[in-house]
C-alpha cells in the first residue's frame, strides 16, 4: 500500500454552529470539610487542603448544523462539563468557544425555575431566559401546557412538582423556543414512557427540520438509535469520534480497561491520524460527481507514530443535512487490518449503493486496539451524486406497483 497526500480544504456544506478550540476547564476541588478547618488552615498550609482536577483537557471540536452528536464516557470523564460549556453555562479556564444560534439547555433537573414560582410563572421566566419575549411565549403557552402534561398544577408552585413534571415542563420550555441547537443530559431518563416516546418524536422532528441536537447519556441504545457521530470522553480528553456503533464498543474496551488501570492522557490519541479520504472512481481517477449506483472508493490516508498491531478503521457518509445515508467499519465487517507502523492507504470500496441525487460529506475514523488512540477526520471529502428518480430519501430504488 501506498501513501497519499492529505485531502485538499473544500468549502464546507453546513455551516459551522459550534467551534471549540483548545478549551480545558480547571476546578478547585477543597479537601478541609467545615469553617474550622477552612479558618486553620489559611495561608501557606491551605495549599495543601486545595487539588485542581482538570474536568477538561485541550478539547477542539467543530460541530456542524445538522448534526446530532453523542457524548458518551464514564461518570467525571467530562462529558457533561463540556456541554455546559458549550451551553454557555460555565467559561473554560482556557480556549475558546464559539456558538452561533439559539441554544437551548435542558441541562440539570430544574436549571432556571424558582421553585417559589408557579410552573405558569416559571414558564415565562424560563423561557425569557433562553431569549423569548413576552409576547412570543404568550403565543406558545397553550403548545408548552399541552406538550408538558401538567395540566391543573401549571399554577402550583412548582416546589411541589414532581421530578417528572420538572422534566416535562422544562422540556416543554426549551423545544418551543425555537432554537438552533438542543442540549439534553440525561434528563430523559427521568419521566415516564409515554414522555420519554414524545420527546424522542420532538427530537426526530428537530433531526428532520436540520437543527442541531447534543446528548449526553448513559443509555448507549438509545445514543445509538438518535445520534449520527458520538464522541468518547475519557479523564477530560476527547478519545473518539466517530460512528456510534465503533464509539459504543471503544467505551465498553475503556471500562475493562479501567477496571485495571486507566491509560495516561498522554498515551491517547497521539499514535495513530487519518492524512486525508479521497473519492476516486472504478478507473482509480479523483470523482467529484458520481451517477445512482455508481461503485466508488473511498481512499483513506493512514499514518501511525508507533508501531500497531491492531486497530480498527470506519466511516459515514452523511448528506448535506447531516442525516446518515451510510457507515460501517472493520469491526462491523469482521475484518482485521494488517499491523502498521508508518504510512499506508485503506480503500474502502462502495458497490451498489443507491443513494440519491444530492451532495453528500464523508467522515473517517481511525482507532487502535492494542494502542489507546483515536483520530477522526469530519469532512474529509465531498461528492455529488447526479441523476433522476422516482423516489424520496437518502437511498434510492427500483419501485414497481402492480395492479391485479
Amino acid at each position: 500500500m501506498t501513501a497519499v497526500s492529505p485531502a485538499s480544504p473544500t468549502a464546507s456544506l453546513r455551516p459551522e454552529v459550534v467551534r471549540i478550540s483548545h478549551v480545558s476547564k480547571r476546578f478547585t476541588v477543597r479537601k478541609d470539610s467545615s469553617l474550622k478547618e477552612r479558618i486553620v488552615t489559611l495561608g501557606r498550609a491551605g495549599r495543601a487542603h486545595k487539588q485542581d482536577f482538570w474536568a477538561l483537557s485541550d478539547v477542539s471540536l467543530d460541530i456542524r448544523a445538522g448534526n446530532t452528536i453523542g457524548l458518551i464516557g464514564h461518570n467525571g470523564s467530562g462529558k457533561s462539563t463540556l456541554l455546559k460549556v458549550i451551553g454557555g453555562i460555565i467559561q473554560p479556564t482556557s480556549g475558546t468557544v464559539e456558538q452561533r444560534g439559539r441554544i437551548a439547555a435542558l441541562l440539570e433537573l430544574g436549571a432556571g425555575f424558582h421553585p417559589d414560582l408557579t410552573g405558569r410563572e416559571n414558564v415565562f421566566l424560563n423561557a425569557s431566559v433562553l431569549g423569548l419575549s413576552a409576547e412570543e411565549t404568550a403565543a406558545q403557552f397553550d403548545a408548552i401546557l399541552e406538550f408538558s402534561g401538567v395540566g391543573e398544577f401549571i399554577d402550583t408552585q412548582i416546589k411541589f412538582y414532581s421530578s417528572g413534571m420538572y422534566v416535562r415542563l422544562a422540556f416543554a420550555i426549551a423545544v418551543h423556543t425555537d432554537p438552533d441547537i438542543l442540549l439534553v443530559d440525561e434528563v430523559l431518563a427521568v419521566g415516564d414512557e409515554q414522555f420519554q416516546r414524545k420527546c424522542l418524536d420532538k427530537i426526530s422532528e428537530f433531526q428532520s427540520e436540520g437543527r442541531t441536537i447534543i446528548i449526553v447519556s448513559h443509555a448507549l441504545d438509545q445514543i445509538a438509535a438518535l445520534c449520527d457521530r458520538v464522541i468518547l470522553m475519557n479523564r477530560g480528553q476527547m478519545v473518539y469520534d466517530g460512528i456510534p456503533v465503533t464509539a459504543i464498543e471503544r467505551f465498553r474496551e475503556l471500562l475493562a480497561h479501567n477496571g485495571v488501570g486507566e491509560a495516561r492522557p498522554d498515551e491517547i490519541s497521539t499514535a495513530i491520524a487519518i492524512q486525508g479520504i479521497e473519492i476516486v472512481g472504478d478507473d482509480g481517477t479523483p470523482r467529484e460527481a458520481l451517477s445512482i449506483g455508481e461503485p466508488f472508493v473511498m481512499r483513506v490516508g493512514v499514518r501511525s507514530y508507533v508501531p500497531v498491531d491492531e486497530w480498527a478503521i470506519g466511516f459515514s457518509i452523511d448528506t448535506a443535512m447531516g442525516q446518515m445515508a451510510l457507515a460501517s467499519n472493520t469491526d462491523l465487517l469482521q475484518l482485521q487490518l494488517s499491523p502498521l507502523d508508518g504510512v499506508t492507504t485503506v480503500d474502502i470500496a462502495v458497490d451498489g449503493a443507491q443513494l440519491s441525487p444530492g451532495r453528500y460529506v464523508v467522515n473517517a475514523n481511525v482507532s487502535g486496539i492494542s494502542v489507546d488512540a483515536s483520530h477522526s477526520l469530519m469532512q474529509g471529502a465531498h461528492f455529488a451524486v447526479e441523476g433522476s428518480q422516482t423516489t424520496i430519501g437518502p437511498v434510492a430504488a427500483a419501485i414497481r406497483i402492480d395492479e391485479k
